[in-house]
């Protein structure tokens, strides 16, 4: 098969490279070029309307047309992968990014056509002009560039707990910093608001990791990006020592953190079937029925800020990160949203001229991140972009999610985002660190087997010790650590240690 592969990845980068018109086939009709994306499908129209205006553009400069393929967000993480391992060769462009879309990963399955320079300066001109060369070499490998980064487009993704502060005010909660003012918070809620869970949360959300947030508020760890095991990040490292690698069974805290969730369990904060219960915790923040809701700071100031500012009008909701009393926090990646091409893409050039506009070219760029002027926004007397009345991003939203090259450049001031987000990213900026680890890109071929049984054993007890459900807490952890060390713990602790040695000589050198 990789033999295969690779014969079909020399011919698409032939053919790209030959600038040849129309389809592959000779026929002179547009060539599709399809994009695979995060999020669900939109059922208002809007997509496929805006879709159909683009692709006039498209159409006449490149004889070519976009469409959208989505992996929505139930069981997003294997059906993300399942999709790119197919081999579809109907897709082009994919999504992707090293923190958490398993870019590495996928390159080193042959899941990603390399990019030459040819290739790049060939068809994608402006990009490959825009992006500078340390950038470039993020998305590198083996003398091959796997993706094209979002670097040139200022976001915060650090996560948090959503809270209201007219809530907090009714128990004398006035701020919420750590997690001890949290509970503070979520005690006041279920004594003074009792139609509501103070955390309705829902089993979707697991993965994102309340333990971890506990670990990120209460000590100097990080998340080593790339390691993932299955749906869960255990392997961390001290931004006083960034090259040795630690992990939950390294950190006290992590007994501290399942010991309290223990005991909110007890307290009530959420439903009794939680591990089982599925619901949108965002939408029963918004109807009043749960007091919190977790997510990252720029879901909180484009959205969840302003549609409770407009629900729940004297909520005042308020947004405590993760780190926020000992300000550990670090800037996003500049591959946390990038585009790689498909290995089994029959049009890689098109392809890539088809981002170079999404990307460079306003017009093309505000009609698929904003839609139809007049329609779907518009520009207010001050520059601002506004709605139509009556618009709504639950009824009337784009959803065309395009994570993989978002310009500063043309990203105009929207009316509806929080009146306090250049205060807080102001604040963030302040003291948020750079990830020091941005070239790892960690090669688990030699204990793959041995990550997918730590995953195994991760779905089996983190959950239960995130929301209370195991028992004997303290015993839970310790069975927990047991089942780590017999699924290969150390022989991946050892694997990811090596490669972080081998990344700090070659820094050194």
């Amino acid at each position: 098969m990789k033999k295969f592969a690779g014969f079909m990845l020399v011919l698409g980068i032939a053919s790209a490279l030959s600038g040849c018109g129309g389809r592959a086939d000779g026929s002179g009709r547009p060539v599709l070029v399809t994009m695979l994306v995060l999020g669900n499908k939109p059922v208002n129209g809007r997509m496929e309307t805006v879709l159909a205006e683009e692709n006039k553009i498209f159409r006449e400069k490149l004889n070519a047309e976009l469409a959208l393929q989505y992996i929505e967000w139930a069981d997003w993480q294997t059906n993300y992968q399942l999709a790119i391992a197919a081999g579809d060769s109907s897709i082009d462009l994919i999504v992707t990014a090293t923190d958490w879309l398993f870019a590495w990963e996928i390159a080193r399955k042959g899941g990603f056509m390399p990019l030459s320079e040819e290739l790049l300066k060939t068809n994608a001109p402006r990009t490959w002009a825009a992006i500078p060369e340390d950038h470039w070499d993020l998305c590198s490998q083996d003398g091959a560039i796997w993706f094209i980064p979002e670097d040139q487009y200022s976001q915060f993704t650090n996560h948090g707990m959503y809270w209201r502060k007219d809530w907090g005010a009714r128990g004398g909660v006035a701020q919420v910093r750590n997690f001890e003012e949290l509970e503070a918070y979520f005690d006041a809620v279920k004594r003074y608001h009792p139609e509501a869970y103070p955390w309705d949360v829902s089993a979707l959300d697991i993965p994102y990791g309340i333990l971890g947030g506990y670990l990120t508020t209460y000590t100097n760890t990080q998340v080593i990006l790339g390691t993932a095991t299955g749906n869960y990040n255990i392997f961390l490292y001290d931004t006083d020592d960034p090259y040795t690698v630690l992990s939950y069974m390294d950190v006290d805290a992590f007994l501290d953190s399942a010991r309290m969730m223990d005991r909110w369990a007890k307290k009530g904060f959420w439903r009794e079937d939680v591990l089982n219960y599925r619901t949108d915790t965002r939408e029963m923040m918004f109807a009043g029925l749960s007091g919190a809701d977790q997510h990252h700071t720029m879901t909180y100031y484009t959205n969840t800020r302003p549609t409770m500012d407009r629900l729940q009008p004297r909520s005042d909701l308020q947004f405590f990160y993760w780190g926020q009393a000992n300000k550990n926090v670090n800037k996003d990646l500049l591959t946390h949203g990038a585009m790689a091409l498909s290995a089994y893409s029959r049009n890689p050039g098109r392809a890539l001229q088809v981002y170079d506009m999404l990307r460079n070219d306003k017009t093309i760029y505000m009609l698929h991140n904003y839609g139809i002027e007049g329609t779907d926004y518009v520009m207010n007397a001050d520059g601002t972009l506004g709605r139509p009345d009556g618009w709504t991003p639950e009824t009337d939203g784009l959803g065309t999610n395009f994570w993989a090259g978002r310009m500063d450049e043309f990203e105009p001031v929207n009316e509806s985002w929080w009146n306090g987000t250049q205060d807080l990213i102001k604040e963030l900026n302040s003291f948020a660190k750079e990830y020091p680890l941005g070239k790892l890109a960690f090669d688990n071929t030699r204990v793959a087997a041995e990550m997918a049984a730590i995953g195994d054993v991760c779905s089996t007890y983190i959950p239960a010790l995130s929301y209370g459900k195991n028992g004997n807490v303290d015993k839970a952890v310790a069975d927990f650590y047991a089942a780590l060390k017999m699924a290969g713990y150390d022989k991946v602790k050892a694997e990811i240690q090596a490669q972080l040695d081998t990344l700090k000589a070659a820094g050194e050198k």
